[in-house]
Parts: structure tokens; sequence; C-alpha cells
């Protein structure tokens, strides 16, 4: 196992067995990148996942592409035809 996919394997276990328990989030290696995907259920969560990839990934090239799935209340009526 390379350095690379030991750090990697790392920051899934990290994800999904931290405080976040997050299990929405795929990690894939990419050549000598790293590309984070999947969709988190807050702002909050993006941002923690944002830093513990910081923090794991340190000197890599990293990619985060994830989509915050914010259930809220509409803030009007739908308009019904």
């Amino acid at each position: 196992m390379s350095n690379l996919d030991y750090r990697v394997a790392h920051l899934r276990e990290h994800l999904a067995g931290g405080p976040l328990a997050e299990l929405g989030v795929q990690v894939a290696v990419h050549g000598d990148s790293v590309l984070v995907t999947g969709t988190v259920p807050s702002a909050h969560c993006r941002d923690e996942v944002h830093r513990i990839v910081d923090e794991t990934l340190t000197g890599l090239t990293v990619r985060c592409d994830l989509v915050v799935a914010e259930a809220s209340s509409p803030d009007h009526a739908e308009e019904l035809a």
C-alpha cells in the first residue's frame, strides 16, 4: 500500500468513524490527486469534512465537490395550476 493509499484509507475511516459518522462522502484517487464527492446534511458538516480532508491530506492536490442537502421548509406557498 502506497503512502497516498494509506492516507486516503485513513481519511475514509476518520470520516465514517469519527464524530461526523459521514457515510455519504466518497474519496477517490486519480493519479496523484484525490477527489472528494458526495452529499452532506449541512454547511457545517461540509466545512468539517473540508477541515478533516485538509488535515489528513496536507500537501496533496485535492478537489472537494460536496453538495449540501439541507432540508428546510419553504419560504412561500407553492402555486398549483
